[in-house]
């Protein structure tokens, strides 16, 4: 694994350097394949969409790109806490990308159904590598409670399910979710973390430096066998950091 942390002054540069990487990699994807790329909710990338839609509407090529999601709650895609409505009213209604491209986990059905139906889409939409199918790109937020995606520390062992995608539980509301398991995270070619906010600047140090048991937050488990891990901070989520935890790859 290849790691790298970085650091912007502005939610509009951290926006904009992730959104380039986007564009520069979905151009490097050859001509016959598409470039697969799954979602995270959360206030930071929802930014991020924005962004994108004002200033790179027409500078990607939508045609070739795939949408995923990573994690769901189990509502309605009407429902103002979906995943889906997030990114559909932020960025997917305002770019020109085929309804075809957009491959949604269906929060309003059955979770265990749902898992199962997500988890074979994935498995014969997307090119296998090392025996699992392969994300070119996923995002994932970090909870200020250490979790990722929708894996929260009280069911940390869904982490490490062979299943692509399972049901999980929030440990306050109890409400369920379908999320992305170590299993397809860790086989992406590329992950990037969005962190950003004071709230988060514990979190992102244990887990960066490998502090206090930091092993027992989910977001510590994301370790691309093959691929390249990339933070993505601000100045307030990375204040507790170390200088040389900063460069380190």
């Amino acid at each position: 694994m290849k790691r790298s942390i970085k650091i912007f002054l502005t939610l509009e540069k951290l926006s904009l350097y992730f959104t380039q990487t986007l564009s520069e990699s979905v151009n490097k994807t050859p001509v016959d394949r598409s470039f697969s790329l799954a979602l995270s909710g959360g206030s930071t990338p929802k930014v991020v969409f924005e962004f994108i839609a004002s200033n790179f509407k027409n500078s990607i090529d939508w045609n070739r790109v795939v949408i995923f999601w990573g994690d769901e709650r189990c509502v309605s895609p009407e429902n103002d806490e979906s995943n889906y409505k997030m990114a559909s009213d932020s960025l997917l209604n305002h770019i020109p990308i085929p309804d075809t491209n957009i491959i949604r986990i269906m929060g309003e059905n059955d979770p265990l159904t749902e898992a199962k139906r997500y988890s074979e889409i994935v498995s014969k939409g997307i090119p296998s590598v090392n025996g699992n199918p392969q994300f070119d790109m996923i995002m994932l937020g970090l909870g200020d409670d250490g979790h990722t995606a929708s894996i929260f520390p009280n069911n940390i062992h869904l982490f490490d399910s062979k299943n692509l995608f399972e049901v999980s539980e929030h440990p306050d509301t109890k409400q369920k979710r379908i999320t992305a398991t170590g299993t397809i995270i860790n086989n992406s070619k590329a992950v990037f973390f969005l962190a950003t906010g004071k709230n988060k600047s514990e979190k992102v140090c244990q887990i960066l430096e490998k502090k206090n048991n930091s092993k027992n937050y989910p977001a510590s488990l994301v370790d691309p066998i093959n691929g390249e891990l990339t933070w993505l901070l601000d100045n307030l989520s990375a204040e507790q950091l170390k200088p040389g935890t900063i460069d380190a790859k």
